[in-house]
């Protein structure tokens, strides 16, 4: 059973996350709390496996929290998902130097926000799609030689979907596979690359123009 803690100062988010998470048959939420400070005590005190944290928060906001919980130096940090409405660039990039294991905008929608429980519980990190595309954008010039660093066909078609923004569900349906299947591949991926999480496949990808 996957234990999640909600952090977010608005009881209708609150709830709506709940509910979210409840309907799965392998979480089940442990605890709730109304501000930073709420969070990260409940978070060191029940040792969640997934910490859903808001940044704009009474007390203590939300990045702070999450430098306690996760940040350089944490002995034995939570694996925290920032979910937020703000997108600002200054608040993905805290949030990712922080630890962060994932950064949603609260319109993501349901499914986004169970996958992105998931891949924090598996080490990977999910980032909202319209946030990865912005955060390549910043990248230095793509580089002009097209390695492709001993990928199969399979496995580049893959790393294509994921620089585009695409979820692993979204994946399998455009590649008619199974959604293990597209586990497998990012796996390899992941090795063949020293990537660590789907963000660095995407700019692996963008960077060698392997994305038009």
């Amino acid at each position: 059973m996957i234990r999640v803690l909600i952090a977010d100062d608005q009881a209708m988010v609150r709830t709506g996350f709940g509910m979210i998470i409840g309907a799965q048959p392998d979480m089940a939420v442990i605890g709730e709390a109304v501000d930073g400070v709420v969070a990260v005590e409940l978070a060191r005190r029940l040792r969640p496996d997934v910490v859903l944290l808001d940044i704009r928060m009474p007390r203590l906001d939300g990045l702070e929290a999450l430098r306690l919980l996760a940040g350089p130096g944490v002995a034995d940090p939570v694996r925290v998902v920032v979910v937020t409405t703000f997108d600002l660039d200054e608040y993905v990039h805290t949030a990712l130097s922080n630890g962060a294991c994932g950064f949603l905008l609260k319109d993501s929608g349901p499914a986004l926000l169970v996958e992105a429980v998931r891949a924090a519980v598996s080490g990977d990190a999910l980032i909202s799609p319209s946030i990865t595309v912005r955060l390549l954008e910043h990248l230095s010039p793509p580089a002009p030689a097209r390695d492709e660093a001993g990928l199969s066909p399979r496995e580049l078609d893959v790393v294509k979907l994921v620089a585009r923004g695409l979820t692993n569900a979204e994946i399998a349906t455009r590649l008619f596979i199974a959604v293990g299947t597209v586990k497998t591949h990012l796996a390899s991926v992941q090795m063949k690359l020293k990537a660590r999480n789907r963000v660095e496949i995407a700019a692996w990808a963008w960077e060698r123009r392997l994305v038009d």
